[in-house]
């Protein structure tokens, strides 16, 4: 079953080109590390929040990368960029 990482985060104006680039490379690390990400998307909110939803095969493979998050140095390297963020796991039904 298909698994979905949902962040929502607030960024800094200033520092949004500079999470891309970051975000980029940990996503680059983690396809590199574990397979079955097939796909990210990062969307500006009305708010001015950012809601960055990440797609997995499974929920395992979900699972395995994120334990493995604190062997990724690009990891806190990008989320250092962001501030109150938060993260929800889900499955996709339809």
């Amino acid at each position: 079953m298909t698994a979905v990482r949902t962040h929502i985060y607030s960024v800094d104006p200033a520092n949004l080109d500079e999470l891309i680039v970051r975000r980029g490379a940990l996503i680059a690390a983690v396809r590199a590390k574990h397979p079955g990400l097939s796909d990210t998307r990062l969307i500006a909110l009305e708010d001015g929040t950012y809601s960055d939803t990440w797609h997995w095969d499974s929920v395992e493979q979900l699972v395995a990368a994120l334990r493995d998050i604190p062997n990724l140095p690009e990891a806190p390297l990008a989320m250092s960029l962001t501030q109150n963020a938060t993260a929800q796991n889900g499955r996709v039904i339809d």
